[in-house]
């Protein structure tokens, strides 16, 4: 070290004497998250304050990025991310200057990785983290390190506040839920971008401590009664709305279209198969122009049934409380197969009439002729 000291010094004052100005010591790139700065060490020069002026290499030729400036540093963010680049500085007093010092930089490959944004939030018994990635220099806030690097993960490591022991998880995304952990337990956590294909690390982020929480978890016996009931109130409800709609269509379907009945003495009428059978056949088919006319007639016995008692009591029509009933002389009632001629005595004309009766009052109604009203 001593040596080395000496031969600088040496240097400086060879220099100095022949009048030559020292170039600038200690060049090097300071490049992170490619924000690259070109920094340097003023050598010793006795004759007065130097300036520096920095290059690099574009297009076969150097540009110029910072010309006689005092500063030891000089900004190159500007530059392409991907290749090599050729860069120089110099040492200038007046109108003498010193030699190039050069150096390469590829800022793909010489950047360093900066540490990601760290959000922490303690759940129950886990620690939910969003990560971010380092942004990139002089490019939007969208633009972050993962999205040059595609092979980009994170490295994560938590362990509980106050001991040496440490958990590793790697992360492939920038959300990552740690399950699992102690309830009412501080725990800390820290994140550096890895590129696993370059073999590649970041820079730690600042330790993140946050407490977990109450074991809230809700037991699978109460997860499983609540949705049972859940199913049951549900179907009750489907249950009563059916029942409600089911009653609200009779009331409006008996509201605006009410149903008729048959009276009662009709119904017991109808309900003894004789009667019915009497109903259909009592009343002969018709077309619907046809009125029909029913005819009571009262007639009185005559003098000669009267005086044949035998005959009449034969002939006798049962006792009733309605009056028998005669056809009309224009369509008198068939009696049957007897013989068609006309009685040729008195006596044979009144059996006729009261058979005639006999049969009518039994038969309680008979059908007039068919003939329609004017």
């Amino acid at each position: 070290m001593a040596r080395i000291l000496a031969c600088w010094l040496g240097g400086c004052l060879l220099a100095s004497a022949l009048g030559m100005v020292p170039p600038p010591q200690n060049v090097r790139m300071n490049s992170v998250n490619f924000k690259n700065i070109l920094q340097w060490d003023s050598p010793a020069f006795p004759k007065g304050n130097l300036t520096f002026t920095a290059q690099y290499h574009s297009y076969k030729k150097f540009q110029e990025v910072c010309k006689s400036t005092a500063s030891t540093e000089c900004d190159f963010s500007n530059l392409s991310k991907y290749g090599d680049h050729t860069l120089r500085v110099r040492a200038e007093l007046a109108e003498e200057h010193s030699d190039w010092v050069n150096i390469t930089f590829c800022p793909v490959d010489d950047t360093v990785i900066g540490p990601p944004v760290v959000h922490v939030e303690a759940l129950a018994d886990s620690l939910q983290m969003r990560l971010l990635a380092p942004q990139i220099e002089n490019e939007p806030y969208t633009w972050t390190m993962r999205k040059i690097y595609d092979s980009w993960v994170y490295n994560v490591q938590f362990w509980k506040n106050g001991t040496d022991e440490k958990f590793a998880v790697t992360v492939q995304y920038d959300f990552e839920l740690v399950r699992n952990l102690e309830p009412w337990t501080t725990y800390c956590v820290r994140v550096r971008g890895f590129l696993p294909d370059r073999n590649k690390t970041g820079e730690w982020s600042e330790p993140v401590c946050e407490r977990t929480a109450e074991d809230e978890t809700t037991p699978s016996w109460l997860v499983a009664c609540i949705l049972i009931v859940s199913v049951f109130v549900a179907l009750l409800v489907l249950l009563g709305c059916f029942t409600l709609l089911w009653y609200v269509y009779k009331k409006t379907k008996y509201t605006f279209s009410p149903g008729s009945s048959l009276p009662q003495h009709l119904k017991e009428f109808l309900g003894h198969p004789h009667h019915g059978t009497l109903l259909v056949f009592s009343f002969p088919l018709s077309g619907e122009s046809d009125v029909f006319d029913k005819l009571s007639v009262i007639t009185e016995y005559s003098e000669n049934s009267r005086q044949n008692p035998d005959d009449s009591c034969s002939l006798e029509a049962p006792s009733g409380p309605g009056p028998p009933e005669l056809l009309s002389e224009e369509e008198p009632y068939s009696v049957g197969p007897s013989d068609p001629a006309l009685p040729e005595s008195a006596s044979e004309r009144d059996q006729h009439n009261l058979l005639s009766k006999h049969q009518i009052y039994n038969s309680q109604t008979v059908d007039l002729s068919k003939q329609p009203k004017n």
